[in-house]
């Protein structure tokens, strides 16, 4: 895996109403359930495959009429499998 494989990044920003937000967060829930999510726009691609226990960062804030919410989901991917286990002797 390369560099930049490992440091692979996908940012978005706009302006949306509510109706789309749900939207956006119902494939946000959907994409968590099957395993499976992609997230893509003119600017790029990332692919993430969401599996065994995540971790949740919620966030509320209030102040001078600005209101922001802020969710976040982390999870370590899984080590990948070695072929071939080779065994260790020592004497």
């Amino acid at each position: 895996m390369t560099m930049q494989e490992q440091k692979h990044r996908f940012r978005h920003d706009s302006l949306q109403d509510t109706d789309t937000i749900q939207n956006l967060l119902k494939a946000l829930t959907k994409g968590i359930a099957r395993g499976e999510l992609s997230f893509s726009d003119e600017d790029g691609e990332i692919r993430m495959q969401p599996r065994g226990l995540l971790d949740l960062k919620l966030t509320a804030s209030k102040a001078d009429g600005r209101n922001r919410v802020t969710v976040r989901i982390t999870w370590q991917d899984a080590e990948p499998k070695r072929k071939g286990k080779k065994s260790l002797k020592v004497r």
